[in-house]
């Protein structure tokens, strides 16, 4: 096995909702079977579930705004909300770590190897028939307006990439901008994490 160094480019890989490390880079056959449900999405039957950070339970016990108090949703075009994380998606997931030039948007070549596999497996008969949602995460360095905003230019890159590259129709991907939302690895501010610095490629449904 591969030891572990900056940048990190071991894809931790989600069975189930627990984080399982893969050697190396993940193979498509291993993305595929990671992202196929084992039930029927629509009706919530899953094989895995998104990581995503401890909910607040008292806002969980607060009762449903009326219909007058849901906020106005503009427009289905993925973009990085300055105010608020995009709400968490459960549905089956993998974590891929896809290496970018520091502070850019830029594929190294380590990424491009990762991408390739994810292309194949999107563009693949098993997962033809799915949307899936594209979700760039940094670590905690940086401000959180800072790291939002990058992190949806490498979701968007992510995107680009696959839909040229292996001819994934871009709307059945949805390019979003986590930031440092939904750490990985819970770490002070300003803490280094290379694992935390990864896309996740989450299935949609049909």
């Amino acid at each position: 096995m591969r030891l572990l160094i900056a940048p990190m480019i071991v894809a931790p890989l989600v069975f189930g909702g627990l984080p399982a490390m893969a050697q190396g880079h993940p193979s498509a056959d291993q993305i595929i079977n990671s992202l196929k449900p084992s039930g029927n999405l629509v009706m919530g039957g899953t094989r895995g579930i998104r990581l995503v950070a401890p909910t607040n339970e008292a806002a969980t016990q607060q009762p449903a705004p009326s219909p007058a108090q849901q906020p106005r949703v503009a427009s289905s075009k993925p973009v990085a909300v300055p105010m608020a994380p995009p709400a968490p998606v459960s549905g089956p997931a993998v974590n891929l770590t896809v290496n970018f030039a520091n502070g850019s948007a830029d594929l190294t070549p380590d990424a491009i190897r990762t991408l390739d596999a994810l292309g194949r497996a999107l563009a693949s008969q098993d997962l033809a028939g799915y949307h899936f949602r594209i979700e760039g995460h940094t670590d905690t360095v940086g401000s959180a307006d800072y790291n939002r905003t990058l992190s949806e230019r490498r979701a968007e890159a992510v995107v680009d990439y696959v839909a040229k590259k292996y001819g994934v129709e871009p709307s059945r991907l949805q390019a979003v901008g986590m930031g440092e939302e939904g750490l990985l690895v819970a770490t002070p501010p300003q803490t280094p994490e290379p694992r935390n610095r990864r896309v996740q490629v989450i299935n949609l449904g049909a």
